[in-house]
């Protein structure tokens, strides 16, 4: 299971801070959650996800998964936000680790990049693909844009008919310009819960999908999500969602307001870009919140490691690294006397190790407090413990800052002036 150390932020916060009343309110805020009687409690549905979602329900999506497997090299996956990073996130961290041979994932609707839709029409123009269009609504700009493309290339290429055979919908079960598009054209549909929103939909069909698609085990996800929802139900100072909630709320209350999660595996890069929608979106709200950025481990060290020490005395880290997997020995030099003869023979994961511990020590001496987070969330069920442990770190975190996690007021003003100046009727 995932574990919480806290050493690193002690000479900040007195342990009795974090284990006396910051846990009185963390205990307070999950109870909210657990009977959804919190503000936004209606959006609540992905705390019992795990428990929730069915043998036939998985069995549907592991069917169509190898139908897309079957006739496609590729599955577009199109989605912003929170329709695709939670597939995007697990699909990078488990794809090469676990040996998984299934259709290549690539991902359209989340920018306005006219070069990167030229790219990809070019790249998919000899292949065999499949669309899975994921919204719940239907009425987000960058995927309908990006799925009027791609369905007249998809109809170009096949016809209209064996087209729309290649089009699964992800959305909303009642509502929406989606579900009534999928409905008229006869696309395969899935669902996202009416209580789940989108970025706390990283378990639903809307993140499996295109991990069936990959190969991934979702079963085997969905377990570890499952375990992480009993073992974290847990109402004690020793459950690590906890430590790891308060200790964000103190630390942010003698003002480091700023939180970097430094992600030890390269794969793991886009799992760092799910993490900031999720707490951004989530805790930014009434003037306050903590400001979430992501770093990859060690090649920001060589960028950003000077600011890190020396700049602001606001940032607090989260040290993310995953327990142990492939290894490698360093050689001997012959290349040449590099300097680097004391390496020899080590294996790369303990120089890996040290250097953590190293960076940890010298950031906290130079002002930057640090939890570290350790997991197994390159394998499928670590990763789907890792995804409900921040989800539910999260909702436990901003209700105990009085915030609602759950909804986005402050997104929708940027839409207004959009829509406006690009004409849209009743703005």
């Amino acid at each position: 299971m995932i574990t919480a150390d806290l050493k690193g932020v002690y000479p900040f916060v007195e342990e009795n801070e974090i284990f006396g009343s910051r846990c009185g309110a963390a205990e307070k805020a999950h109870r909210l959650l657990e009977s959804g009687s919190g503000e936004g409690g209606e959006y609540t549905g992905w705390f019992r996800l795990p428990s929730r979602i069915g043998s036939d329900e998985l069995s549907e999506i592991e069917d169509e998964g190898k139908r897309i497997a079957s006739d496609s090299e590729v599955l577009l996956v199109i989605g912003v936000g929170g329709s695709y990073l939670g597939s995007k996130a697990l699909v990078d961290m488990l794809y090469h680790e676990n040996g998984t041979s299934g259709t290549n994932i690539v991902y359209a609707g989340n920018g306005l990049s006219s070069r990167r839709i030229v790219q990809l029409k070019e790249y998919l123009a000899d292949k065999d693909f499949s669309i899975n269009i994921i919204s719940k609504s239907g009425g987000t700009l960058e995927p309908a844009i990006s799925l009027r493309i791609f369905y007249d290339l998809l109809t170009e290429k096949y016809g209209t008919g064996r087209a729309d055979a290649r089009i699964t919908a992800t959305t909303d079960a009642r509502h929406g310009n989606l579900l009534n598009m999928a409905k008229e054209r006869g696309w395969k549909r899935f669902v996202i819960p009416a209580d789940v929103g989108g970025r706390y939909g990283a378990l639903t069909a809307a993140g499996l999908l295109p991990c069936a698609a990959a190969g991934a085990d979702i079963r085997a996800i969905i377990k570890g999500a499952k375990n992480a929802s009993e073992a974290y139900a847990l109402k004690s100072a020793d459950n690590p969602v906890w430590q790891y909630a308060a200790s964000r709320r103190a630390l942010y209350d003698k003002g480091f307001t700023t939180e970097l999660l430094c992600i030890w595996e390269p794969q793991m890069r886009w799992f760092g870009e799910w993490w900031k929608q999720l707490f951004g979106e989530s805790e930014g709200k009434c003037g306050r919140g903590i400001f979430p950025a992501s770093l990859e481990m060690t090649a920001d060290l060589h960028s950003m490691g000077q600011y890190i020490q020396q700049g602001p005395r606001n940032i607090m880290e989260t040290m993310l690294s995953v327990c142990s997997g492939p290894d490698v020995i360093v050689p001997a030099g012959k290349a040449g006397k590099d300097g680097f003869d004391f390496l020899e023979g080590q294996f790369l994961c303990q120089i890996a190790e040290k250097t953590l511990r190293a960076v940890t020590d010298a950031h906290v001496s130079g002002g930057v407090p640090v939890i570290g987070i350790k997991s197994d969330a390159m394998k499928f069920e670590g990763a789907g413990e890792l995804i409900y442990f921040f989800e539910l770190a999260c909702g436990i975190s901003s209700y105990m800052d009085c915030i609602n996690p759950f909804n986005q007021p402050g997104v929708e003003e940027y839409k207004k002036n959009m829509f406006r100046l690009l004409g849209k009727p009743g703005f």
